[in-house]
């Protein structure tokens, strides 16, 4: 099973994942406020900075920010667009930056980064052992090729399902990473409530779930809708923030 991209350990993937000029917070100095500085994501989840661009390759990087861990998410309290802030996992400082161009930023790539490594990690983890898990409990997949519906113990976290063949079991089986994916409640062959997951494009398969009655399916179907709203498209996330009443959205 490959749940999440381990391009940290390929050494053929020379070029940064993504790299660029923003906008960091800072509260140290005589200068107070924004600074412009060069960042560069590398491959091994770790985010460098430098004074300009042209310092990179050339100076040692002013900080190196370890993402393995860190939490990534957008911010509005600034009443600034496109504001972002990492928490790495050791959790004694913020890092507090802003992409001033909404299709460059660097969100998505940190998130994915933190991302997959946190779901690799938890995918050899019995399932008890994962941390404030969304929902969890039985379900049953229905097997397209067999018209059989197989059963899963099964944990919900952050917008990932990850499959265990019982309570007991030492790691994950399977997984299902559910970012853009629609939660649906359907009706399929015998079942009266069987849950969809539909996704975002035709080259992805559709899923098909039912737990033990119809209020186990609403509870999964809430816990499912919620948790793969977290990952709200950026494109979606900057039309949310741009359509806000302009009292809000004030710089």
């Amino acid at each position: 099973m490959v749940v999440g991209s381990d391009i940290s350990r390929c050494p053929n993937t020379p070029w940064p994942a993504c790299r660029g000029y923003l906008h960091k917070r800072t509260h140290s100095g005589f200068m107070k406020g924004w600074r412009k500085r060069w960042f560069v994501l590398k491959h091994d989840s770790c985010l460098h900075y430098y004074r300009h661009k042209k310092d990179e390759g050339k100076r040692p990087p002013l900080e190196v920010i370890k993402l393995e861990g860190a939490e990534v998410g957008t911010d509005s309290s600034l009443g600034k667009p496109f504001v972002f802030n990492c928490v790495p996992q050791s959790g004694s400082r913020t890092f507090c930056l802003c992409d001033g161009h909404s299709d460059d930023s660097f969100v998505p790539y940190l998130q994915n980064h933190v991302w997959e490594d946190v779901t690799l990690h938890n995918s050899s983890l019995p399932p008890l052992a994962i941390k404030n898990p969304e929902c969890l409990g039985l379900l049953h997949q229905l097997d397209r090729s067999t018209d059989m519906w197989i059963q899963h113990y099964c944990i919900l976290k952050d917008g990932c399902l990850y499959f265990y063949a019982s309570i007991r079991s030492t790691q994950a089986s399977g997984g299902l990473y559910l970012q853009g994916y629609r939660v649906n409640e359907q009706t399929l062959s015998s079942k009266q409530s069987v849950i969809e997951l539909k996704p975002p494009s035709a080259e992805f398969k559709t899923f098909y779930f039912c737990a033990e009655n119809k209020t186990e399916n609403q509870r999964w179907i809430t816990a499912l809708k919620t948790s793969i709203k977290k990952w709200l498209p950026l494109h979606q996330a900057i039309q949310d923030f741009m359509n806000q009443p302009l009292e809000e959205t004030r710089m």
